[in-house]
């Protein structure tokens, strides 16, 4: 059986040899790579193994990229030292998953797993570990911005934040208490920071939190226009293009 491993660890790589070969004796180790761009690199123009451990976080970035870049058709036992990922998805798409520091019983429950559903000269079902990624890969979202008051720093929760607003070319975060802080990004960073659930841009200078909409009314050319809280000093209008995005985030 020929097993290649992408681990960036050189003690972690070695010890999951070890143990791999002390279980099965006819396994070949052919290459040890230690990141996502070896890893591209290897799978584009080398013969595909019979299987392979991969580190879910690389030093180069989280070894689900190489699946983006290159075709894997291998059966993947994906190894980490993080407990934060989803073991139920791997066990229904029949891949295996192991906590680092690997235990030996794991390792040899994850390759008689193999060996019983795998080795039938079958490829392996890309699309399934496709699925498998989108479903480990939950974006994660901002939770707190760092803000100066005065001579000291200190932080807002996103939950306290109503809406932020561009004034003067700075952006400013609204808290409930009525409160107002600066903040060192533009509306267009934070669109791709905050969770897309709970904050939405209806126009060029206002991206709201949706708790803080008190009413919606209807506007001239098709527009909307909010109420907020707190009341801003300016009239909160939904810009026309704008309105069936903004529709389709209030019906989720």
């Amino acid at each position: 059986m020929k097993i290649l491993i992408v681990e960036d660890e050189l003690p972690a790589a070695k010890r999951l040899t070890k143990l791999i070969k002390a279980e099965k004796s006819n396994i070949e180790i052919v290459e040890v790579l230690d990141s996502v761009e070896s890893a591209v690199y290897w799978f584009q123009n080398s013969p595909a193994p019979d299987l392979v451990f991969m580190d879910i976080q690389l030093a180069d970035g989280l070894s689900f990229d190489i699946f983006s870049q290159a075709e894997v058709s291998t059966p993947v036992i994906f190894t980490t030292a993080y407990d934060k990922y989803t073991l139920k998805a791997f066990k229904v798409n029949s891949v295996d998953y192991l906590l680092k520091p690997i235990d030996p019983d794991e390792l040899k429950n994850a390759l008689n797993k193999f060996e019983a559903f795998f080795q039938k000269q079958q490829e392996y079902d890309n699309k399934g570990i496709g699925k498998l990624i989108e479903a480990l890969t939950e974006k994660s979202y901002k939770e707190r911005f760092l803000v100066k008051i005065g001579q000291s720093l200190n932080y807002i929760p996103v939950e306290e934040i109503t809406y932020f607003y561009s004034e003067d070319g700075s952006v400013l975060a609204q808290i409930e208490a009525n409160k107002k802080y600066i903040i060192d990004y533009t509306l267009d960073q934070l669109e791709k920071v905050l969770n897309p659930d709970h904050f939405f841009r209806i126009n060029r200078k206002f991206l709201i939190q949706i708790k803080s909409i008190q009413k919606i009314s209807t506007w001239f050319n098709s527009r909307l226009i909010l109420e907020l809280r707190p009341k801003p000093e300016s009239e909160i209008i939904v810009s026309r293009e704008r309105v069936s995005d903004f529709k389709g985030w209030l019906d989720k």
